[in-house]
């Protein structure tokens, strides 16, 4: 970018063969380019939403995350980085909902389990 707002550089010219470089004056250009720090990409949870599909897709939440993931990708790729980061944090709110109830349901599991084992419902208990 830098290049094309600059003027083209002049035509190189061949020495004459009775001029040396030493006698050439000497001089240093020094161009300072100004950058502006441009904020780091927003994230897109795309190995998150992978691993909520695999291992915890209630309800095609994970699904749903993944897509999401995929879109804030693609809007990231093209530049839309407010795309992106609508996508991006609909896939972590997606994903985080998806945790929340995997961690429910495997807690109720243990719960249950650990009741039968126990015996508690079991009828061959008399009283």
């Amino acid at each position: 970018r830098a290049r094309a707002m600059q003027s083209p550089l002049p035509p190189y010219e061949v020495l004459p063969t009775e001029v040396s470089m030493e006698e050439m004056p000497r001089s240093t250009t020094v161009m300072v380019e100004e950058t502006q720090q441009q904020p780091p990409p927003p994230r897109d949870h795309l190995v998150w939403s992978l691993f909520t599909t695999l291992y915890g897709n209630f309800c095609c939440l994970g699904l749903l995350a993944f897509v999401f993931s995929v879109k804030s990708r693609d809007r990231k790729v093209l530049g839309d980085y407010s795309g992106a980061l609508s996508y991006g944090s609909t896939a972590k709110y997606l994903n985080i909902t998806a945790l929340v109830i995997n961690i429910f349901i495997v807690v109720i599991v243990i719960v249950f389990v650990s009741l039968a084992i126990a015996g508690v419902f079991s009828r061959s208990q008399s009283y």
